[in-house]
């Protein structure tokens, strides 16, 4: 029983994923994910490679927007059971090209509050939508030294 499960459910992985290489332009990743916890709460850090992917610079370029979400959530592991979601949050931002001034604007939508951020190089808009700093995602004292937490981080690309 247990090598029938075993082989039917690598044959589902075998066949959910495609057989040559994707299209790398289009992947993003997240990488360089810290998390810090201090005196008083926990913070997380994360960069997101392929922010914008070059399929989109052809759309960004004609002025249609481009918002990128990350969700942090702080995760509690048990033993016996399902996880449990302790805290969650969505930081979204906004990157828009004017095409009479030639600038890129960054723009925090939801989550975070800093100030747009205008610029005229594109990899300089793509380094600022990609690095996120969350701070305070969860105070110290309502965590248990006893237990097991973990962070996800996902993300979502979109236009307009």
């Amino acid at each position: 029983m247990r090598t029938t499960l075993g082989a039917s459910l690598l044959a589902a992985l075998l066949l959910g994923f495609p057989a040559g290489p994707g299209r790398l332009d289009a992947e993003v990743r997240i990488s360089n994910l810290s998390v810090f916890l201090n005196d008083f709460d926990v913070t997380v850090t994360v960069v997101l490679f392929g922010a914008i992917p070059a399929s989109l610079h052809e759309s960004i370029h004609t002025g249609i927007a481009t918002h990128v979400r990350y969700y942090v959530e702080l995760w509690q592991h048990t033993r016996l059971g399902v996880d449990r979601r302790l805290q969650a949050r969505m930081v979204e931002r906004q990157l828009s090209y004017n095409v009479l001034t030639k600038e890129y604007k960054v723009a925090p939508l939801k989550g975070e509050q800093r100030e747009a951020i205008l610029t005229k190089d594109l990899r300089e808009a793509q380094r600022v939508i990609s690095e996120l700093r969350v701070g305070q995602l969860a105070p110290v004292a309502a965590l248990d030294k006893q237990e097991l937490y973990y962070v996800r981080v996902r993300s979502d690309v979109s236009l307009g």
